[in-house]
């Protein structure tokens, strides 16, 4: 790998795939670079991280419930004992409609994609196609350089 990468290969990857999966050194850095060369080509990021998301379509795309942790007190009327439900925007449509005019898109960056399912990895596979603007990169593991393959590809190893 050379010592500045201009991360057109990556970028190029990344729109005619839509989604890609990367394998990251672990001592970090790199992936930074390359966050920092996709906002550059004039995409909007959005890190998140897969753990604790719970429903990934209803996460990003659709308005869903959370129940914030009761700490031992409890409704006296007629709710659930757990505690009220809190809705909240969905994360990448909110982030969608309030692109800048400029922008080429967002871009999910997804930490520890490792945990996810094949359903969910499915899932994001599909969402590109289902929202044009969405691209999706998925780590999904440590590697010696930095490196990246559509995530299709993903689930064919699986």
């Amino acid at each position: 790998m050379a010592l500045i990468t201009t991360g057109k290969p990556f970028i190029k990857n990344l729109e005619t795939a839509g989604s890609v999966g990367v394998y990251v050194p672990l001592e970090g850095g790199h992936e930074g670079r390359y966050q920092r060369r996709v906002r550059a080509a004039g995409y909007t990021m959005l890190n998140i991280t897969a753990r604790g998301l719970g429903d990934l379509s209803a996460y990003l795309m659709g308005v869903h419930g959370v129940r914030p942790p009761h700490l031992g007190k409890k409704d006296s009327g007629r709710e659930a004992a757990v505690g009220y439900v809190y809705y909240v925007a969905p994360v990448a449509k909110y982030q969608l409609e309030h692109l800048p005019s400029k922008s080429k898109g967002l871009v999910i960056w997804m930490m520890e994609g490792l945990i996810l399912s094949e359903q969910e990895l499915q899932y994001l596979i599909a969402l590109p196609t289902i929202e044009p603007q969405i691209k999706v990169v998925v780590e999904m593991g440590g590697g010696r350089y930095f490196d990246w393959k559509p995530l299709q590809d993903f689930l064919v190893a699986a």
